[in-house]
């Protein structure tokens, strides 16, 4: 016998059946999450209007595990985490990054329009909420990876660079753990680069781009030079330039058209800190780096936020730094330089690579054995210039390798017959004091076959521009650097040393500890002392870097 009910409980019954049935807002979005993807299929990717989807496979792989339960919103609608990341991106120029690039006018579009709804109680239309939640995924995992690792990969466009970074981070796991602990900005934060000199440049980067914003510096007009004691209506346009950069500190006292000495020296500051010869004297040299337009130096200090990006999270706790561009080794402890000293790099045909090893022994009064390349390219038409060349360089002549080795008699070789293409023979240099290598030289082993050395050539370090070597590094202090990474191992105190690179026998010693080495190359960075410094693209690696940066994310 059925049940004998009221009409107000049948109507009460009806209703619960009936709001059963409606698939909540969390369903009809997954739902439709799951047929936007299915129905994208592959290769053609996932597209939000124009927008493409930069990375269909990872994307669609994350909603599948999520069984496609949309990642940025619930039944009640969009959640708090949007808010998190639309303020990340937005700030995402600080890093030196195109917030266009992560979707983000499409995303203010969606979520201005979200809000209005919300607040006006409309419906929110699943379609709507999935195409917000496809592009703020979409954009979480682009800008993680941009932050973690860099736009771009050096080593696809720019073939001397190969630092190799060895980092690695499960983005979508990331993404889930930032959702669920509702810590968004602060979980793109910690993909950041950990090193003091990126936040150093970012805190430059902002103060120029402030000083941008205000007008920049002036133009200097051409003109003879200027100097101390000049008196020219351009000395007030250099003064004004100056002080633009903080390299003159105001007020201004007396006439601004004199070139007074607290003038001289803002400019042998603005000289020292662009690597010019720092002389107080504004040259064409001189004239030409006040004259960079303030929009360029931002796009300087964007690219080498991006190098910053490229590299180990870890250098080292100790580590020895070349700075290509700069044309100077640092030896950091922790965040402090505990040595310094002036280094001449590769020429721009002969470019010193980028790259990271370990220096793990060196060799006092050191033989040099002349690279296939330079023997045919410097040494042999020395030789055919000069039958006493060899002889004065103290240069031997060998022929073979292993237990088959022959030196040769040079008088006894018809040098005029040899070409480059056929050069049978080796050449090596005796230790002494006109060695190429100068007495030690510090190995850290690479396939480039380059290597930190001493010099007889000791004019070239007073030189501003340092690129004269074929691609080996020859550096101001290496009796300073050898009893540094020796440590006074094995009484291998300075007078030791001295005596070593003096002997002319050759002689290996290990160090007690290896010690990272980085061969890099930035155009802008700021010192411990916080002062911002540019250098000219010796290589021509920032156009590289920039064009490879205009391109568009590719879509997978």
């Amino acid at each position: 016998m059925s049940p004998q009910w009221s009409p107000k409980v049948w109507f009460a019954l009806l209703g619960l059946v009936q709001t059963l049935s409606v698939p909540s807002l969390s369903d009809r979005t997954a739902e439709t999450l799951r047929n936007r993807i299915e129905a994208a299929g592959h290769p053609i990717g996932i597209k939000v209007g124009e927008d493409p989807i930069h990375d269909s496979g990872i994307l669609a792989s994350f909603y599948q595990k999520r069984l496609y339960r949309a990642a940025w919103s619930n039944d009640r609608g969009p959640l708090p985490q949007v808010v998190g990341l639309v303020q990340a991106l937005h700030r995402a120029s600080r890093e030196g990054l195109d917030p266009s690039v992560y979707h983000l006018s499409k995303i203010d579009a969606l979520w201005n329009q979200v809000q209005r709804n919300a607040q006006e109680g409309s419906t929110l239309d699943p379609r709507r909420l999935v195409d917000l939640d496809l592009l703020l995924t979409d954009a979480f995992l682009i800008y993680a990876s941009h932050l973690f690792s860099g736009r771009v990969n050096p080593e696809t466009f720019d073939s001397e660079w190969h630092v190799v970074a060895l980092k690695e981070v499960d983005l979508p796991r990331y993404l889930e753990e930032a959702l669920a602990s509702g810590r968004i900005s602060e979980a793109l934060d910690g993909l950041l680069p950990v090193h003091h000199g990126y936040t150093e440049l970012q805190r430059a980067l902002f103060e120029y781009r402030r000083l941008s914003r205000s007008g920049g510096w002036p133009q200097i007009s051409d003109g003879p030079k200027l100097q101390l004691n000049d008196v020219d209506d351009r000395v007030a346009q250099l003064r004004q330039r100056l002080l633009a950069t903080g390299d003159l500190m105001g007020p201004i006292e007396g006439a601004s058209e004199h070139f007074d000495s607290a003038l001289e020296d803002a400019v042998r500051m603005f000289q020292l800190r662009h690597g010019l010869e720092a002389d107080g004297v504004v040259g064409a040299g001189t004239l030409a780096a006040l004259n960079v337009p303030i929009n360029e130096r931002v796009r300087q200090m964007e690219l080498n936020l991006e190098r910053w990006r490229w590299l180990p999270r870890n250098l080292g706790e100790r580590y020895i730094l070349v700075n290509i561009p700069s044309f100077e080794l640092e030896v950091t402890e922790g965040e402090k330089v505990v040595l310094e000293m002036r280094v001449v790099v590769g020429k721009t045909y002969r470019r010193t690579p980028v790259f990271s090893s370990s220096m793990t022994h060196l060799v006092f009064s050191p033989y040099w054995h002349v690279p296939p390349s330079l023997a045919v390219q410097d040494v042999l038409p020395a030789a055919q210039k000069d039958l006493e060349y060899l002889a004065k360089k103290r240069i031997k002549v060998f022929r073979g390798w292993g237990a088959d080795t022959v030196e040769m008699d040079p008088s006894a070789i018809d040098w005029s017959r040899l070409s480059r293409s056929d050069f049978p023979f080796r050449f090596r240099q005796e230790p002494g004091p006109q060695n190429a290598l100068g007495g030690v030289k510090f190995m850290f082993p690479n396939t480039f076959n380059v290597y930190l050395h001493d010099t007889p050539s000791r004019e070239l370090f007073l030189r501003a521009d340092r690129s004269f070597s074929s691609g080996c590094i020859r550096i101001e202090k290496p009796l300073r650097l050898a009893e540094y990474v020796l440590g006074g191992a094995s009484g291998w105190d300075a007078e030791r040393i001295l005596a070593a690179s003096l002997k002319g026998v050759e002689q290996t010693v290990r160090l007690p500890e290896s010690i990272p080495v980085h061969l890099l190359y930035w155009t802008c960075w700021v010192d411990a002392r916080g002062t911002v410094h540019f250098r000219n693209d010796v290589y021509g690696r920032d156009r590289l870097l920039d064009d490879a940066l205009q391109e568009k994310p590719p879509t997978r």
